[in-house]
């Protein structure tokens, strides 16, 4: 598996998709903390239905050529290996936080900025999470809402990091 696989395999778990339904269902959901763009996701497609773990079916929409795609017994099994799979990697890319990192090589009001740019960016995602959660069409599957709850709770948490340490660093400032 590659990095986009249990992306596609997740997604098509719920219900068959085409390759455009994938990545819309990404952008409102797993890019948060799992991005998949349709440079990955179409050349997956490909490979995954080359190794029989999906089943794609032309189904045009209008004009256009449209692919929609299943997935088959073993396509499940390997999503169900990979869900129960003993390792469990957390990584996270954060390139505000890198920027954090790095901040001593500027002035001390130029740092700040970043800091509240970083702050800014948590209530963003949250206006964004809150827009998600308002959407209609009924009730998530448990465990997509237990990930979005993680996703509010993360950004009401950030954001309340970012004002706590501006008001420290500012105070220090100050003092100095």
């Amino acid at each position: 598996m590659n990095a986009v696989t249990p992306v596609i395999l997740g997604m098509l778990s719920l219900r068959p998709r085409s390759g455009y339904d994938i990545k819309t269902v990404v952008d409102r959901s797993t890019r948060f903390f799992w991005a998949a763009s349709y440079g990955q996701i179409y050349p997956e497609l490909r490979r995954l239905e080359s190794e029989g773990l999906i089943e794609g079916e032309d189904a045009p929409n209008g004009g256009r050529s449209r692919r929609v795609y299943k997935l088959t017994k073993a396509g499940r099994d390997a999503l169900q290996e990979w869900l129960l799979g003993s390792t469990v990697t957390i990584e996270y890319r954060d390139e505000s936080l890198l920027r954090l990192f790095f901040a001593d090589a500027l002035p001390r009001e130029e740092a700040l900025l970043l800091l509240e740019g970083r702050k800014k960016g948590h209530e963003q995602y949250l206006e964004v999470l809150h827009a998600i959660e308002q959407l209609p069409g009924g009730k998530d599957p448990d465990f997509v809402d237990l990930v979005l709850r993680w996703g509010i709770e993360f950004n009401e948490w950030g954001a309340q990091w970012c004002e706590k340490h501006l008001k420290r660093l500012r105070n220090e400032t100050k003092a100095a």
